[in-house]
């Protein structure tokens, strides 16, 4: 059996994903660490890989999830880390998080009383605060109070309360009324992590610059950079640059199994959404949809044949899609094309297939199916 089935897959570079590691690292002061955001399988890219890279080669140790099953997972790959549970753990499930050394993220004393009661051991925390997001966490028009409630939750017994955290709504906007609203809301942070301070608490973590606020709002005062999707090479928001010299780590491939001249007046595809106008070259490439290549691409994306843009047409199919290689005469059957990724001076990003049918790069790369193999490629 051959190492992977080659029809549709994904290289991801790993040598790309040490150098952003490093970029990251000059964006932030002495006392900022990175915390890695590796949730749903760090992002499209595969938890053992990422997380054996960024723990073993790279030094990371804290790590960010947003459930139980994925913090295990993480677990198995770093061993010694300090792993972050950002969303719901159901209390019932408070032993697996004491037993594993795992970090939940507590969003209410109610909460923080149903984890302890549930295991004989300590649960380590850190405690959410809802400064503007509307999600979940503590909610107070005064930052006092919420410090208040803090060192209330303190006294818990088996609850071990070692940061505070928030995350930004728009810190990946320059709009200056965005501006504003994530002055405030860190603002608030950083007036809870005051108070506590006045009372005599001195917490290990106060964090909150996600990817966005690691680009364009770095400070000290964040004792964790939560790096999520600027790791992986891409944009927070498209309407701004990132850090020169951050590269995507991904790349998606697939294969042309057949090329076949059409003629005018011939459909191409389900629904005969496309017809022929005049005498075409139409490739048959091994991907489509349950692969995570999306349907709303059909008759917008581009592919790249040798360099050379190539227009989807028709609708894209479950496994396969249609393009139209009129203007790549050398293109044949078994010719590796790329769906994201560099070919010869162009390239097709993420971020640019977001844009094209109204999502975000995020999605993109968390929507590459499993039955995509990853290949991992070091540097």
């Amino acid at each position: 059996m051959k190492p992977y089935l080659k029809r549709a897959w994904a290289e991801i570079d790993l040598g790309k994903l040490k150098k952003n590691v490093e970029i990251i690292r000059g964006l932030n002061s002495p006392g900022t660490e990175i915390m890695a955001v590796v949730k749903a399988d760090a992002y499209g890219h595969g938890y053992e890989h990422i997380v054996h890279t960024l723990a073993q080669d790279c030094g990371i140790r804290n790590f960010a999830v947003s459930n139980l099953d994925e913090a295990i997972a993480v677990r198995e790959s770093a061993p010694q880390a300090d792993i972050l549970i950002l969303g719901y753990t159901p209390p019932e499930y408070a032993h697996e998080i004491s037993t594993n050394n795992i970090i939940q993220g507590v969003v209410s004393t109610e909460y923080a009383l149903a984890l302890v009661k549930n295991t004989p051991f300590p649960i380590r925390c850190h405690v959410k605060i809802d400064t503007g997001m509307g999600r979940i966490g503590l909610k107070h028009a005064d930052p006092k109070d919420c410090a208040a409630e803090i060192a209330e939750m303190m006294k818990i017994e088996k609850l071990s309360v070692e940061g505070i955290y928030t995350h930004f709504a728009v810190a990946d906007s320059d709009d200056p009324d965005n501006v504003a609203y994530t002055d405030r809301q860190q603002k608030y942070i950083l007036d809870v992590d005051d108070a506590l301070k006045a009372s005599g608490i001195s917490l290990r973590h106060c964090h909150f610059m996600n990817s966005a606020a690691t680009c364009y709002r770095n400070t000290p005062r964040s004792t964790l950079s939560r790096a999520g999707i600027i790791l992986y090479g891409l944009h927070p928001d498209m309407s701004l640059p990132i850090p020169d010299g951050l590269e995507p780590v991904m790349e998606v491939k697939a294969v042309i199994s057949q090329v076949k001249t059409s003629q005018p007046g011939d459909c191409i595809s389900y629904g005969r959404t496309f017809t022929v106008e005049h005498e075409m070259r139409i490739a048959t490439v091994t991907v489509g949809y349950a692969d995570g290549y999306s349907r709303l691409l059909s008759g917008k994306g581009e592919i790249l044949v040798h360099g050379k843009r190539c227009k989807i047409v028709g609708r894209v199919c479950m496994d396969q899609l249609m393009i139209d290689v009129s203007d790549v005469p050398e293109a044949k059957s078994g010719d590796i094309v790329t769906l994201i990724g560099r070919d010869g001076d162009d390239i097709i990003t993420a971020d640019e297939l977001a844009s094209v049918y109204g999502t975000i790069g995020y999605e993109v790369v968390c929507g590459i199916s499993k039955r995509v193999p990853r290949i991992y490629k070091e540097a």
